[in-house]
C-alpha cells in the first residue's frame, strides 16, 4: 500500500505491518488503521510514529513507556482488552503518546491513555487508566536527554 504522509513523505506500507484499532482511538473513532513508523536516519528508535492510514496527515509520536518509567505496569480490566485478545506478556506491545511542544524541555508522555497492541494479530485498543499513579503529562525531556547521552557514551 502506497501512502503519502506529512512526516515521512511517500512511503510503502506492507499489509503485514498494518495495525487495526477496531474502535478507533480516543477522539478519532473513524481512524482504525495505522502503521508504526520511525525515522530511519536516526540512531535511536525510542520515539516512533503511529501513522494513520485512513488520514495520511494524522500521525502521533509514541514510545514504550518503560523507557520513561521503569515500573510502568498498569492494571487494565479484562473486558477492555476484548478487541486484542488473546493477549499475553509475550505478544503485548504498549505505547504511550507524546506531546512535543516548541519548547522541547516541556515534552511529556501520556501514561494514563496507553495503546495496547497484540503483536501477533496486529489489533490494538487505547485505554484510559483509572489509576492516579499515572499522569497525563509526565515530563520526559530530562529522561530522554540522559538516554541520548548514555547511547553516545557507548560509541
Amino acid at each position: 500500500m502506497k501512502l503519502t504522509t506529512k512526516i515521512f513523505g511517500e512511503t510503502e506500507i506492507s499489509e503485514d505491518k498494518i495495525l487495526v484499532f477496531p474502535k478507533g482511538i480516543i477522539g478519532f473513532p473513524d481512524l482504525t488503521r495505522f502503521a508504526l513508523m520511525y525515522d530511519k536516519d536516526k540512531e535511536s528508535h525510542n520515539i516512533q510514529w503511529l501513522q494513520s492510514l485512513d488520514e495520511p496527515a494524522f500521525a502521533m509520536p509514541v514510545m514504550d513507556p518503560l523507557h520513561v518509567q521503569e515500573d510502568y505496569n498498569p492494571e487494565v480490566e479484562d473486558d477492555v482488552l476484548e478487541d486484542v485478545k488473546p493477549i499475553t506478556d509475550e505478544n503485548m506491545l504498549v505505547l504511550v503518546t507524546l506531546t512535543v511542544p516548541h519548547d522541547l524541555t516541556k515534552m511529556t508522555a501520556n501514561l494514563k491513555g496507553p495503546f495496547i497492541i497484540n503483536a501477533d494479530t496486529r489489533k490494538g485498543c487505547q485505554v484510559i487508566l483509572d489509576d492516579d499513579k499515572y499522569q497525563i503529562k509526565f515530563p520526559i525531556y530530562d529522561i530522554l536527554k540522559k538516554m541520548k547521552e548514555n547511547n553516545e557514551n557507548k560509541i
